[in-house]
């Protein structure tokens, strides 16, 4: 069986805790690999190889970075398809969408090249008599990034290639459901030039997270996941002195109003709701129907549920494939066991769905909740799988009502035609990310992800200005020289500017 092992100080370390964890093909329930769970001496190791590697990486010139930023993303673009195959294999996504999220990735590749512009700081000249002040940012030393399962290339390369273009070292942790997709990132990175120890990738469970959490020499530690566990990274990673961005969970809600293609929001129901079988934390979960818009777009949703082809990532046919593991799809399916009992009108039921020739798989098809009470649990909790929950509101404002009373706010989208309600929605809804016909509005790289209440714990959203931010510290500069003819002379009193 292939042991998946961490990446230390610019080549392959071996494992040595004796402790390994199982990784599956989902769309089989086959366990075709193990990866190694790293000791604390082995996360340390990883953290003293980044620490050494960030006296030369942090002094580097931007030419250098972007030099070995440019052939990385060239490497990526060259093996899109080999990565996302890694994805397919461990994660059970379809092959499109995996492609889907390596490109995505790659976009912050692509912002990480442009570093020289985005740290070109400011200066102000003559604030006092020949004297300048400049403001400059420069990097922290060892950050370290810990990933989920659902997006295992995409959501590291929200992290390593803008904290490395920034002059930082760091070290990865990514989800040990899905490990494979991580490691070939690093070993790219290492082909494309990037210095031994500026990128390690330790593999393992809560003993690496909690030591890198710990570790005097690591200053920031990104995280994406679930809310309760972003809560206890940022308790965690403060109480040892570390800058945090944590990025939780969500509920994310789709307001459809009457005047709304209706055709047109149901496809991108469909879409939102049950791409990557609903493992995105931008997901739609909950479409809020206005009006007398409820029976007619659930119908339609309904239709198009029926007709969705589930299957093996592999499978050209598929357009939606397993989920991660046999224990997730079962928890998956006791939302909607359970609907019923706790008031929602059952729809479509996709409990019980098998794939012919993979009948060990963990397939769960895609099921629809109509007039799901506020108080259901299908409601309340992050489902994570496809399980789309309809919920039904009067009128605007109760839907408004309905949308900021969730403790989650990550990502939220209204369908329209009406230009001053949109705008209205876009500035009265509390949540980061907000779409306008755009079910999954994930902001481009330029831009930065990120959501409000539960859904982020820690000041700075990930990647674009956010992201550079999170892994610089500012400095401020003053300076004189003075003029060879000025006599200078003592002054005990204040500085001021004249």
């Amino acid at each position: 069986m292939k042991t998946i092992t961490h990446w230390i100080g610019g080549k392959p370390a071996e494992g040595t805790s004796g402790r390994f964890g199982p990784v599956y093909d989902p769309a089989t329930g086959a366990q075709d690999k193990q990866v190694a769970f790293a000791t604390t001496d082995e996360v340390d190791g990883a953290v003293a190889a980044a620490k050494a590697a960030f006296e030369s990486w942090g002094a580097a010139s931007f030419a250098k970075r972007t030099a070995v930023l440019f052939k990385y993303r060239e490497l990526l673009d060259a093996r899109r398809d080999e990565i996302a195959a890694l994805i397919t294999a461990e994660h059970g996504k379809v092959h499109s969408d995996a492609l889907g999220e390596v490109a995505r990735g790659m976009e912050i590749v692509e912002l990480a090249c442009s570093i020289p512009q985005l740290l070109k700081g400011e200066l102000s000249t003559q604030v006092s008599t020949r004297v300048d002040v400049a403001s400059i940012r420069q990097p922290l030393g060892v950050v370290a990034g810990i990933t989920p399962f659902n997006f295992p290339a995409m959501v590291p390369m929200w992290m390593f290639p803008v904290a490395i273009a920034c002059g930082n070292t760091f070290v990865l942790k990514p989800s040990e459901k899905d490990p494979s997709a991580s490691y070939r990132l690093a070993e790219l990175a290492s082909e494309a030039g990037l210095p031994d120890g500026v990128l390690n990738v330790v593999q393992g469970d809560k003993v690496a997270v909690d030591r890198l959490l710990e570790h005097p020499d690591i200053a920031a530690v990104s995280f994406v996941g679930s809310t309760p566990i972003a809560k206890y990274i940022q308790m965690k990673g403060i109480e040892h002195g570390k800058r945090v961005q944590a990025l939780g969970g969500a509920k994310n809600h789709m307001l459809v109003l009457p005047d709304a293609d209706l055709d047109f929001a149901a496809d991108q129901a469909i879409n939102a709701a049950y791409g990557s079988a609903g493992e995105r934390c931008m997901a739609v979960s909950v479409v809020v129907a206005v009006g007398d818009t409820g029976d007619e777009l659930v119908g339609k949703i309904a239709e198009r549920a029926k007709g969705l082809k589930i299957g093996p990532g592999t499978d050209p046919a598929s357009e939606m494939g397993p989920l991660i593991t046999r224990e997730h799809r079962d928890k998956v399916a006791s939302y909607v066991s359970g609907a019923a009992a706790q008031g929602a009108e059952v729809v479509v039921d996709g409990t019980g769905y098998t794939v012919e020739g993979h009948e060990d798989g963990f397939f769960l098809g895609v099921s629809l909740l109509d007039k799901v009470p506020v108080t259901a649990d299908a409601y309340q909790d992050e489902i994570f799988g496809p399980v789309l929950c309809v919920v039904r509101a009067e009128t605007y404002d109760d839907a408004m009502k309905l949308i900021n009373g969730s403790r989650w706010g990550n990502g939220t989208a209204i369908f329209t035609r009406d230009g001053g309600a949109a705008r209205r929605f876009q500035l009265e809804v509390q949540a980061g990310m907000v779409g306008v016909n755009v079910p999954i509005p994930v902001p481009v790289g330029y831009h930065s992800f990120g959501g409000w209440k539960d859904s982020l714990f820690g000041d700075h959203h990930i990647y674009g200005n956010d992201g550079i931010a999170f892994y610089t510290q500012g400095k401020v500069i003053t300076t004189r020289w003075p003029d060879p003819a000025d006599s200078g002379g003592i002054n005990l009193g204040f500085p001021s500017n004249s």
